[in-house]
């Protein structure tokens, strides 16, 4: 884990976070606005302007207005209102978002994040530099830093702060460099996903067509765009936007123009769970601590709740050493960080339990069992009190 790499001469800030993704860039904001001095080292020398993750639930909303840009978002995003189940073009189920999910590509929520660090903190977010592991002083608690040795432009580079976050995604260097475990499930369910001009009549609905061959979900994106997945057999090694379209009337009768395509992946479903989210001066958030499936759209806004969670305990604890504090407070703090980092695990756990249940409920069945299951479900929703729950279910009330 460690390189010998001597702290003499080492950049120093309070708080270093690598990752520049929407995770990363959030905790840089919140962290900014308290005052403290954040470095944000992110891999890619652009960012990427795929639509990608597309939901922000309640919460992940509340945190975005803390960071002060949750209303710039929803002038820019489309609010779900509204879910509805459909099977052989006859509904189902239908829901209420009360509140609402945000639809935004994931590449203007992280300019949007990117434009206020640099109102905060100019210069704070450095591109181009890749977090390869720790120093001497990270990790173990050693000192009073962690050490993150990184390239940057072909050079060896080496960023100390008085904390390390690793949001560098679910195959984190910084974890592996850690020696964390990793508890992992691959799921045996994939995906076609792409975004296409929206044809259809739902508006600001998501529907969700649950087919005998598989489901095939749709949600509206900004700019009349709606985004449609696809349950497959098999992870598709050559996904075109013809072969999408094709799915996607064969399954439900709606046509979709390939021509329209702007996004298109194809993708299978692994689930990975840290075994902690602390070591030493490091803290895993995002993805580099639990990577959830994607269906359901809860992964951004978990990552978003770890910063919330973590941002005050870190500014805090950066100003008892810039004032040299002493106080009951201080030694209570490992305890209180210990405790919101099982909680966060706790929450990850349950978000990955309700995507496990939302993949299998999109599963292929038999056409008389797909009918039988879509007929129990008619009943089921025909309650208030099933819709509430369903609906808070799939919208993470908190």
């Amino acid at each position: 884990m460690t390189s010998g790499i001597e702290t003499s001469g080492i950049e120093r800030h309070e708080v270093v976070i690598v990752g520049g993704g929407p995770v990363g860039l959030c905790l840089g904001v919140l962290l900014a606005d308290r005052g403290i001095d954040v470095v944000v080292l992110e891999s890619r020398a652009e960012r990427s302007q795929h639509s990608r993750a597309i939901g922000i639930h309640p919460p992940g909303l509340r945190v975005l207005a803390a960071a002060g840009v949750a209303e710039t978002l929803k002038a820019a995003g489309v609010e779900l209102t509204e879910g509805r189940a459909r099977s052989q073009g006859q509904e189902v189920a239908r829901l209420e978002f009360d509140p609402p999910v945000l639809s935004v590509p994931q590449w203007l929520t992280e300019q949007t994040l990117e434009a206020r660090l640099a109102e905060l903190a100019p210069g704070a977010l450095r591109r181009g530099v890749h977090a390869v592991g720790l120093g001497k002083a990270g990790g173990a608690g050693q000192g009073g830093a962690a050490v993150v040795r990184a390239l940057d432009g072909g050079s060896e580079v080496s960023v100390a702060g008085r904390w390390v976050v690793a949001a560098d995604g679910a195959r984190s260097p910084l974890r592996g460099a850690l020696g964390i475990p990793v508890r992992e499930r691959q799921y045996p369910d994939a995906y076609l996903m792409g975004d296409f001009a929206d044809t259809t009549p739902d508006g600001a609905a998501a529907v969700l067509h649950l087919e005998p061959e598989g489901i095939v979900e749709s949600f509206p994106l900004p700019g009349g765009v709606r985004r449609w997945v696809v349950h497959t057999d098999a992870l598709e090694t050559d996904p075109t936007p013809e072969r999408l379209a094709r799915l996607v009337v064969e399954r439900t009768g709606l046509a979709v123009d390939p021509r329209t395509s702007t996004m298109l992946s194809a993708f299978t479903v692994c689930e990975r769970l840290a075994a902690a989210m602390l070591r030493g001066r490091v803290v895993l958030i995002g993805d580099a601590a639990h990577e959830v499936s994607p269906i359901g759209g809860q992964g951004m806004t978990l990552g978003w709740l770890d910063a919330e969670a973590f941002a005050p305990l870190l500014a805090e604890d950066v100003r008892a050493v810039r004032y040299g504090w002493e106080s009951d407070g201080a030694v209570a703090w490992p305890a209180l960080r210990a405790r919101v980092a099982e909680g966060r695990r706790r929450a990850a756990a349950e978000a990955a339990r309700h995507a496990a249940l939302n993949m299998a409920l999109g599963r292929p069945l038999p056409p008389t069992l797909m009918a039988a299951r879509n007929a129990v479900f008619r009943g089921l929703y025909g309650a208030p009190v099933i819709r509430g729950w369903t609906s808070r279910r799939f919208t993470m009330q908190s």
